[in-house]
């Protein structure tokens, strides 16, 4: 009789965690869920254990409490996956607890908290000789008065840690025109007791955005490597993705290899960069040391990066793919008509040419016809913002 296949435990996410419970409850593997209760994953067939954080606890309060003071006995010994930057922290905080009771992925907690830092992110990156954008710490109101008069606009008030600033202002960043406002909202962030920093805005278009893919074990071997670039975003320029684009990128590979490898980096690592058109160097934007958005666009392509390494964690070596498939596109329907929209009125991009980058195989990032549970409210939300942002 052959042994049971050892659970896995998705910690958060929305379309990442949905597409690592698909990839595993396809192949027989048990899966658990814990996220917020708006969560895809917690909706799918291929979820056997739900742990929808209850309304009005904080996720990690409840993690705490549901895995680590009182863990599941089904769950003992399941490999533990983080599919957000409030997972990344809870791990990295809790490791040694978490760690006596489920498999964990090979990391430093203290490199995965550097790089929940954005300020850090980018220090790390420039000891490395990565390329930066400039910026200026802020832990201060005299801090705002003292900013030089060279400062250009647009230019970024950029929280340390994302995840914490999501919370409380529904954003990711502010975008601001100038001297004033960013004398105003730097001051609701220092208010909100949100450490932030000012940061310069990599000029062109969102195009010229890319990201590298890689796990990195115990012995600094790489599992896999993949990159893809962004087609869209909505809004332009300071939105979240609703277009992306398999591709094998040498440049944005060799500078994601010169990051992690600079800065001594074990696990799961995503690295974004943009190309700026004043020098053509690529600049570090952000590192997410978890499973992203673009998860099922990975897998479809050909690299099940949450599959390998689960594979790894329990002994059994995956030979590393070589090749994967390029020109696949990640679609946010609802989102990316909008950024057509904006795109047209900006004279950036015809009609035609949106349409021609569809005519491409695409990925949804929700909807399955074979699961079709967790893409019902994920529907409705882009119907919503078909019709108005």
């Amino acid at each position: 009789m052959s042994e049971a296949p050892t659970p896995v435990l998705i910690l958060d996410g929305q379309e990442n965690a949905l597409s690592m419970a698909r990839s595993f409850g396809r192949r027989g593997v048990p899966v658990a869920v814990a996220a917020g209760r708006h969560c895809a994953a917690l909706r799918s067939r291929y979820c056997r254990w739900r742990y929808a954080t209850p309304e009005g606890r904080t996720p990690a309060g409840y993690w705490r409490e549901r895995l680590i003071d009182d863990p599941p006995a089904a769950l003992r010994g399941a490999v533990l996956l983080c599919g957000s930057d409030a997972a990344i922290e809870f791990v990295a905080q809790a490791h040694a607890e978490l760690s006596a009771i489920y498999r964990l992925d090979d990391h430093d907690p203290a490199l995965h908290l550097a790089m929940l830092d954005k300020q850090r992110t980018l220090e790390l990156g420039r000891a490395a000789g990565v390329g930066t954008p400039r910026w200026w710490q802020v832990d201060t109101a005299a801090d705002l008065d003292s900013l030089p008069a060279d400062i250009p606009y647009p230019c970024l008030i950029k929280p340390l840690h994302s995840h914490r600033f999501q919370q409380v202002f529904r954003k990711k960043y502010w975008l601001v025109e100038g001297a004033q406002q960013l004398r105003e909202y730097g001051q609701r962030t220092l208010d909100a007791e949100l450490g932030f920093m000012i940061c310069e805005q990599i000029p062109g278009p969102d195009t010229a955005l890319s990201s590298y893919y890689t796990y990195i074990d115990d012995s600094g071997r790489k599992l896999f490597e993949f990159t893809k670039r962004v087609e869209r975003r909505y809004p332009y320029n300071s939105g979240g993705g609703t277009c992306h684009a398999t591709q094998w990128l040498p440049e944005t590979a060799e500078a994601g290899r010169r990051f992690f490898e600079g800065i001594g980096f074990r696990g799961l690592g995503n690295v974004e960069f943009k190309r700026d058109p004043r020098d053509g160097e690529l600049k570090l934007i952000e590192c997410n040391p978890r499973y992203t958005a673009a998860q099922e666009l990975v897998v479809q392509a050909g690299i099940d990066m949450a599959w390998i390494v689960y594979r790894h964690l329990l002994g059994h070596a995956e030979p590393a793919p070589s090749s994967y498939r390029e020109g696949l596109r990640l679609w946010y329907p609802g989102r990316d008509i909008w950024a057509c929209r904006e795109l047209a009125r900006r004279g950036q991009q015809a009609l035609r040419t949106w349409l021609r980058t569809l005519l491409r195989p695409i990925v949804l990032p929700y909807f399955r016809l074979g699961d079709p549970m967790p893409g019902i409210p994920m529907s409705k939300t882009e119907l919503r913002a078909r019709y108005g942002p």
